[in-house]
């Protein structure tokens, strides 16, 4: 009996620990090919719904060769252009988003609305929280550029991962100088356990222990980042305002997120030029009481749509 029990211990207890690696080891990959797997889904709106002309248009991402579709839908000729750029799972027409143009539009300004990479009808196999998304979003501003468009008469709206995404990208782009983030996050590896749980069923409690192994995965796997994706660090290299927009019942993404956005964006500065004082006014954030992820154009259409567009004509220029 003592002769099995040690057969049992030396053979038995290095079975469980390969046992228990394997186990881990797939679980984790499992998590990052849920974290970067995402249903396509069909285009919720139109802007022929609001009576809107628009052009389809496609470009490519910046230094990839795949293929990216959109909508191009003009407004004042003379004025700014602004990119929508949406979040995860969601696609060009999502969050209300072709609405919310269609009032840009009634002001005059030109407006870009694009599917990101393995999402809508672009093309690209997965999703990366915003690493690879980047060359998307600079891939629409190169798109506006060879249309003639200056980098200073371009802003950018971005929704969720697609706010954290344009803060990300705009710091590549100096020369563009308005940004309304809605419901952006702060750092993405402080949503991994939220979204594990949503994606694989894995209780939040339990998600935290297959989180490093995922990171270390979606490096080996998939070429992400993870550790880099920290829009609350990005935005203090933005020498402009920014407008941030977050719901206080956001349970995706918690508002303190937009709060550690807003905390590390550019602040009012004051200057003497010329023997001149000069203020610039700095970023700005509307907390929303009772508003839930991306929900507050939907529960709050006139202001939101005046609050976004006084600040794109400040910081663009339009009377």
């Amino acid at each position: 009996m003592k002769l099995i029990n040690r057969r049992v211990i030396k053979w038995g207890v290095p079975v469980l620990v390969v046992l228990l690696i394997v186990v881990y080891g797939y679980i984790s990959f499992m998590i990052t090919s849920g974290l970067t797997s995402w249903d396509r889904q069909q285009q919720e709106d139109e802007p022929g719904n609001y009576g809107l002309q628009y052009e389809e248009v496609e470009f490519t991402p910046r230094g990839d060769t795949i293929t990216l579709d959109g909508w191009y839908l003009p407004g004042d000729s003379g004025k700014p252009t602004i990119i929508f750029v949406h979040g995860i799972g969601s696609m060009r027409s999502g969050d209300n988003a072709t609405e919310i143009a269609s009032h840009l539009v009634d002001q005059g300004f030109n407006v870009l609305l694009f599917d990101l990479r393995a999402h809508g009808s672009s093309e690209g196999d997965y999703v990366s929280a915003g690493y690879f998304e980047q060359k998307d979003v600079l891939g629409a501003i190169d798109f506006l550029v060879k249309r003639g468009v200056t980098t200073d008469d371009i802003g950018v709206i971005g929704f969720s991962m697609g706010a954290g995404t344009s803060i990300l990208a705009l710091v590549e782009e100096p020369g563009i100088r308005a940004l309304v983030v809605d419901s952006p996050y702060a750092r993405v590896s402080d949503l991994l356990s939220g979204e594990t749980t949503r994606k694989t069923g894995i209780p939040e409690w339990l998600s935290p222990i297959f989180i490093p192994a995922a990171k270390v995965m979606a490096g080996l796997f998939y070429g992400i980042d993870i550790g880099s994706l920290v829009p609350e660090e990005a935005v203090r290299q933005l020498t402009y305002p920014i407008f941030v927009i977050h719901g206080k019942e956001d349970t995706r993404i918690p508002y303190t997120h937009g709060e550690r956005v807003y905390d590390a964006a550019y602040q009012e500065n004051t200057i003497v030029q010329d023997g001149t004082l000069i203020t610039y006014q700095g970023s700005t954030i509307w907390l929303i009481p009772g508003v839930g992820h991306v929900d507050a154009f939907l529960d709050y259409p006139e202001e939101y749509v005046l609050r976004v567009t006084e600040y794109f004509m400040g910081q663009l220029g339009i009377d």
